[in-house]
């Protein structure tokens, strides 16, 4: 479990980077301001969960507490629902396609499981 925790918070953290890149570079030119700085933000919210992985999976490998694999679990989904969704809204008004209502909801469903996580995190050091 510990290894696939790390594994995935890597490839999150990586894919960040590459994102980010290409949105300063590639993207600058294409996006409006607004567009380009929602999609930053899914950016840095994947790359601060990727990170937030690779800590619970450093804990869970000292603590074997398996509470932690469940926040694993909630960043992970957070960061395909909430940084998912702003990719794909920027993609969407980037093309000019009318963006379907549902995608626009995904998106807060996202940071709730994220901060379910941080608390769920919390949760698990009160515990004895």
């Amino acid at each position: 479990m510990h290894n696939k925790m790390m594994f995935t918070g890597a490839v999150f953290c990586g894919i960040a980077v590459i994102l980010g890149a290409f949105g300063a570079h590639a993207l600058k030119t294409m996006l409006t301001p607004e567009s380009l700085q929602s999609f930053q933000t899914g950016v840095q919210y994947q790359l601060l969960h990727g990170l937030a992985i690779i800590l619970v999976a450093i804990v869970y490998e000292r603590t074997q507490k398996a509470f932690l694999a469940k926040v694993s679990t909630l960043f992970t989904a957070g960061i395909i629902a909430f940084s998912g969704s702003i990719y794909m809204l920027t993609f969407f008004k980037y093309k000019l396609i009318e963006v379907p209502a549902l995608i626009a909801l995904i998106t807060p469903i996202g940071g709730l499981l994220m901060i379910i996580g941080w608390f769920s995190l919390a949760w698990t050091f009160l515990r004895k």
